[in-house]
């Protein structure tokens, strides 16, 4: 049921994207010829008002599609075709997907923080959340729910300024001894880490985030309310960018830690445990990456159709198609060979598949 959950939250997310890129188009009078929600064969498929609205076999994706004035009997100079309009107005459509998850995602994070409410402010110290096994933390003993207040002799402070602090002392300490002062279950323990020299820096394979408490309050106002969805908002966005610009800076260091749908549809299931709450934020997450993925300049993805435009747009004439199609061709094939690995490292991470091949 939770798989089936996080599944169904995807199509939606996916089908926002492509409305955004269909009502864009519509609205601004541009002829659109489909409406798809996955990929491969259509399993239901309906044609209403000269556009054809379909659901596929791969739910992975999605498109809108424009007409071919050849195979439509459209004039080729017809103003309502996609490639006629101003190059402004094409940018609207091409933009209007991840504008689409971002607003949307933006939207989920009100809803979330009005009912649930936001956290107090962060206590002193450090909460381990996770510990990775044969890693420095959890080789030290550290364990999670373990509250790290002190690094050497100096206290952390709190909030994210303390996180940073230690991750930072950390990033500086490979394989090199550092001494902890962590607090579990009322009793204050000192413990000696060892960071990992990983590409120059170290790491201990631990999951850290500030010391705040379970529950929560309600905010005051909408003022406190937009204020901390704000701050909340532009964090995720930072984050997931910064996570996109490791992949592509620092690919050997970062690429274990690239996820593909089979591990996107696990943490899914696993946040809708939590119920409602864990929906919410898990779509949030989601939309914030859709959007961002989608703004890569590659040509299968919106942000290389951007590009290819903004290029016609400076050149005063389209790229030439036999460019776009080896550039494309190119394209597909590496987001296609990195999707099948991902899906079969992930799926091979599962538990239930860990333990039929232990068996």
């Amino acid at each position: 049921m939770n798989v089936l959950t996080s599944i169904t939250v995807l199509g939606f997310l996916i089908f926002f994207h492509e409305m955004g890129h269909f009502l864009a188009a519509t609205l601004q009078g541009i002829y659109v010829d489909g409406f798809s929600i996955g990929f491969g064969p259509s399993i239901i498929k309906k044609k209403f008002r000269d556009i054809t609205y379909s659901l596929r076999a791969f739910p992975l994706g999605g498109f809108v599609s424009f007409p071919d004035e050849e195979l439509n009997n459209i004039d080729p100079k017809d103003p309502n075709l996609l490639k006629n309009r101003p190059i402004i107005q094409r940018i609207i459509v091409i933009s209007a997907g991840v504008f689409a998850n971002l607003i949307l995602a933006y939207t989920i994070l009100i809803i979330n923080i009005t009912t649930v409410g936001i956290p107090f402010d962060p206590e002193p110290g450090i909460l381990v959340l996770a510990t990775q096994p044969e890693k420095a933390a959890s080789l030290s003993g550290l364990k999670p729910g373990d509250k790290i207040l002190k690094i050497e002799t100096s206290s952390l402070g709190i909030g994210d300024e303390a996180v940073s602090t230690l991750v930072k002392e950390i990033q500086n300490s490979s394989d090199e001894a550092i001494s902890i002062q962590i607090e579990r279950d009322g009793n204050f323990k000192d413990i000696t880490l060892i960071p990992e020299n990983i590409n120059g820096k170290g790491t201990i394979g631990a999951q850290l985030q500030p010391n705040i408490k379970k529950e929560t309050k309600k905010t005051k106002n909408i003022f406190e309310l937009f204020k901390y969805t704000n701050n909340e908002f532009s964090s995720l966005l930072v984050k997931t960018i910064q996570g996109y610009k490791g992949l592509i800076t620092n690919f050997s260091s970062t690429a274990q830690q690239l996820s593909g749908p089979v591990k996107i549809v696990e943490i899914g299931a696993q946040l809708s445990q939590q119920g409602g709450t864990g929906i919410l934020l898990f779509a949030a997450l989601i939309s914030i990456n859709l959007a961002v993925l989608n703004s890569l300049p590659l040509p299968l993805l919106d942000g290389g159709q951007l590009v290819f435009t903004l290029i016609e747009g400076l050149r005063g004439k389209p790229v030439p198609v036999k460019v776009q199609m080896v550039v494309t061709q190119s394209s597909f094939f590496l987001l296609v060979g990195l999707s099948v690995l991902l899906i079969i490292r992930d799926t091979s991470q599962l538990l239930i598949v860990q333990r039929l091949l232990n068996q």
